[in-house]
């Protein structure tokens, strides 16, 4: 026959605890701090002669077609609206003043290098 063992005492069960808790205790130490790194980045030194270069071809390819991009969707059909020019004739003989000129460029289907005083400041743009 076994030996009787009374589970009324709490020292069996004090050691398993106190065991758990020194056991926790020594998983959960904080990390190691990480190793110091080479220092800040530095960036390296640009050559302003090429980032221009660059920068007005790419600007080149992108505003050309912007210059010649039809602005009246509807020029040259029966809808539209800039086809049609207002007139005035002012009074002591001065020369009358109309709207053909800035809106016929418009109407003929052209674009921003087509208009009077704007097509002239456009060939300023590259491409």
């Amino acid at each position: 026959m076994l030996p009787k063992t009374s589970m009324k005492s709490g020292a069996g069960l004090a050691a398993a605890v106190g065991a758990v808790v020194l056991l926790g205790a020594g998983t959960a130490q904080a990390a190691p701090a990480p190793a110091a790194g080479p220092g800040p980045a530095t960036l390296a030194k640009t050559d302003v002669g090429q980032a221009l270069n660059g920068t007005t071809s790419g600007l080149g390819y992108g505003v050309a077609p912007i210059k010649s991009l039809r602005l009246d969707p509807w020029a040259n059909s029966s809808a539209d609206v800039l086809n049609n020019g207002a007139t005035v004739k002012p009074d002591q003989g001065l020369a009358p003043v109309g709207t053909d000129l800035l809106t016929g460029p418009l109407s003929a289907g052209g674009g921003v290098k087509d208009l009077p005083l704007v097509g002239g400041l456009s060939g300023v743009l590259p491409g």
